[in-house]
Parts: C-alpha cells; structure tokens; sequence
C-alpha cells in the first residue's frame, strides 16, 4: 500500500482508504483492508456505521486513520460539538482523526460551524479538519473563516464517469494543499463489472487496458483516479475479496498515455 499525504499535516495515509456508506460486512473486509495497509477508514454521523466501526476496530485503533463526518442539518455550534461527542461514543474512542462537515448548510454562518470545529481540536477530540461536498467557493469561505487549523480534505463524488469537479476543484485543491478524498470511485458498480458493465465503447477501452496491465477494471479505475494530484480513494465494499481487490490498486501506476487513453474514453 502507497500513502499520501493529507493536506501539508505530515499525516500519512493510505491511498485506498476503506468506505463504510451501506456497509454490512461486519468486520472481515475491515480487518482485511488494515492487514493489507489500509489505514484510512471513513464513516458518517448519516451512515448509521459508526457503532460497527468502532467495534470492528476496538484492537486496532492504533492502526487506523479514523474518519468520520457531522450531518449538515448539525452545523449550529452546540449540535456539533454534541455530533461529535455522539460519534466518538458509538466509535468507542477518544479522538477523531478526521472530522469532516458532510454537507454546508447555508442557513447557518459557516463561522459558527467552523468556531465549533476548531474548538474540537482544542478539546482534543478531532485531530484534522476536513469538509464534503464542498464547492470551490464554500471551501473559502470555510477556510476564511478558520483561525488556528488548516482546511485538510473534501470529499466529493469522483470517477471516470463523474468528473466535473476537474474543471476547477481539483486545481484550486491541489494550489491549496487539500487532499480530495474521491467517494463512490467505481460509479455504481459498473466502472468494476458489479453491475450492468458499460455496454459502449468505453467498457471495452477500460477492459482492454486491464488486461493490457495485468489488473482488473475495478484495479484500473482506482489507479486512474490516483493519477490525479492530491487524490485519494474510499471503495466501499462488504467483501473480503473484493477489499483485497480494491487495495491491489495501489503500490503502481498507469502510463501517462494510458491515462489519457480512459481520459478520452471517458470525457469530461
């Protein structure tokens, strides 16, 4: 497993981190991705998973890069230090080492919102600040409104099939030493053949250059999300195989003409 580096922080994570959205595979494919190297794991107040997480990783925890994420409708600066409180109970730990706003909320100033996330970190229950879904503009207002840490991470839909956030996400992200962390990285399956596979040009491009490199779709989509600065990636599977699958995306890497090739197979 290769690591990057989540925003200028020094903190190294794996670069295939472990989705929990849906999840229901109990601990295997969790303990899985820990054994192979992967140490991010990303869970939400939303997702209802943060108690299975928790007990997942109860003998681990020093193993893992811990995320997780307060609901937008919690922004009001009571509810997020409650959210927080809230999910560091269901976790079972002490810290939270990424605390990410899932969503903005405009009825409620981001200064309030970012006041209480600060004041986390000053309690010493989240460690990095990071938002989701966020816009180019939302970032700065957020980071315009921080005072003492740094705006590490958004996470935000990003595939071969989704790519609008390269127009202007991905530079101002990359300018600004703030890690993406891509969600749903294999579309709905279909970038890895777990659904209905592309019937059109592009599935036969995206197969033939797997079998060209020796990997599987699935392998080859990951890779080329990671060809992107800055980048991240969070599958989520319930499988041990395909945990095992999902990390073997790392540790190399696509040609530049082979990212090009699913670039125009793929357009923007």
């Amino acid at each position: 497993m290769e690591y990057r580096e989540l925003g200028s922080t020094g903190e190294m994570v794996s670069e295939i981190g472990l989705g929990t959205w849906k999840y229901k595979g109990g601990p295997g494919p969790l303990h899985k991705g820990i054994e192979l190297g992967a140490n991010l794991i990303d869970t939400a107040e939303m997702y209802r998973t943060e108690d299975a997480v928790g007990a997942a990783i109860k003998d681990r925890r020093d193993k893992v890069f811990l995320a997780t994420k307060v609901l937008g409708s919690n922004l009001r600066h009571d509810a997020v230090l409650r959210a927080a409180e809230n999910s560091l109970r269901l976790l079972d730990g002490d810290v939270i080492d990424l605390y990410q706003i899932h969503w903005s909320n405009r009825s409620v100033p981001i200064a309030e919102t970012m006041g209480a996330m600060e004041e986390l970190v000053e309690r010493g229950m989240v460690r990095h600040i990071g938002v989701s879904n966020f816009s180019v503009a939302e970032m700065k207002e957020a980071q315009q409104a921080m005072t003492k840490n740094p705006l590490v991470s958004n996470q935000v839909l990003y595939n071969l099939k989704n790519r609008q956030i390269e127009r202007d996400l991905v530079p101002y992200c990359a300018d600004n030493d703030i890690t993406i962390i891509a969600f749903t990285p294999l579309a709905d399956g279909s970038l890895a053949g777990r659904s209905r596979f592309l019937p059109d040009r592009r599935g036969s491009v995206l197969e033939q250059l797997a079998k060209e490199v020796g990997k599987t779709p699935a392998q080859v989509a990951l890779n080329w999300c990671l060809s992107r600065p800055n980048m991240i990636v969070i599958p989520k599977t319930n499988s041990v195989e395909r945990t095992i699958e999902n990390c073997a995306a790392s540790g190399w890497s696509l040609t530049t003409d082979q990212v090009a090739m699913l670039d125009n197979a793929f357009p923007l």
